[in-house]
């Protein structure tokens, strides 16, 4: 349910799962399956208020899934109508058939999707990975977006946060099953009141409701042959992304993007610096600020009334479509 995954299963590359349980929908909300050349995607939708509304798109992060969405979703229906996709080898959707979790491939599978649907520009809104995902789908293929939001993107730092580090090491070959080793008795309570830790500003926020809801997923995802190896090779194309100059460089990209931007920046985030938001303001050429000094990774999920209030002054700046 967020933006990071503590490890705790073997790496498998089986490309289907076991029978598991059936992923949480909430209350107004529905899944689709959307089948591509080698591809198949997840897609949790809220049927919009009225017909002709904008379309908007939503990319969670490393570990997480369309459901990290679903607290901003309903606060967004009536004036966007908004659909969020499981990436390759995350939430519901399978691996995809090549194998490929590069930044590049991620965002490929994000174009492939906005082209099959034929919407035409979207607001496009990422979180972490996601944030990293959009900002290339933007600068590569300008005419799929209309505004851009990122939540806490995962833009390359040049020091990184201590607490970050974790999750960096996810990269390098062999520290996966390390990791299993050595977490191999935790309860899915144990690993996800860790990633509440990690990714909240304040964890003790989540209602008692909210964390029933995320050990069971939690318990739904470690009996996937395939998520902690969806994980660690995501890990991977976000470092090897950090390490790209030039033009394929993430920054040089930001700089590329044409939508207006809205950027969000928690004060208590333990995986994307604080200090970042200034220089992302600076890298994206029109674009606005929305700092959270109490928020940690998950602005969405813990301010999520305050997040769709920016969007939404976004969107009516930028004439709602």
């Amino acid at each position: 349910m967020s933006s990071t995954e503590l490890p705790g299963v073997r790496a498998a590359t089986a490309a289907v799962a076991p029978k598991v349980a059936t992923v949480r929908v909430a209350e107004g909300e529905e899944l689709r399956s959307v089948t591509l050349p080698g591809l198949t995607l997840n897609v949790r939708s809220r049927p919009p208020a009225r017909s002709g509304l904008p379309h908007a798109l939503y990319v969670h992060g490393l570990g997480g899934s369309s459901l990290n969405w679903s607290a901003l979703m309903p606060l967004l229906e009536d004036v966007v109508d908004g659909e969020a996709l499981d990436l390759p080898g995350f939430g519901d959707s399978p691996p995809p058939d090549d194998g490929n979790y590069s930044l590049t491939g991620h965002a490929r599978a994000v174009i492939r999707f906005l082209d099959a649907a034929g919407h035409g520009p979207v607001h496009l809104i990422g979180n972490s990975l996601g944030g990293a995902v959009s900002t290339r789908v933007a600068a590569v293929r300008p005419d799929l977006v209309g505004t851009l939001t990122l939540i806490s993107p995962a833009l390359p730092e040049l020091r990184v946060q201590r607490s970050a580090v974790p999750t960096a090491l996810l990269a390098l070959p062999g520290v996966d099953s390390l990791f299993t080793r050595l977490t191999k008795e935790w309860s899915a309570e144990q690993r996800t009141r860790g990633v509440l830790e990690l990714c909240y500003g304040d964890p003790t926020r989540v209602t008692d409701e909210a964390l029933r809801n995320a050990v069971e997923e939690m318990e739904r995802r470690i009996q996937l042959p395939y998520f902690w190896d969806a994980m660690a090779r995501s890990a991977r194309g976000i470092v090897d992304a950090y390490t790209l100059g030039g033009q394929h460089g993430l920054w040089r990209q930001a700089e590329r993007v044409l939508a207006p931007t809205l950027l969000v920046y928690g004060g208590r985030d333990q995986l994307v610096a604080y200090r970042m938001a200034r220089k992302a303001a600076a890298a994206f050429r029109d674009s606005r600020l929305l700092t959270l000094p109490d928020a940690g990774h998950v602005a969405m999920m813990e301010y999520p009334e305050t997040v769709a209030l920016a969007i939404r002054e976004l969107l009516d700046d930028c004439g709602g479509s």
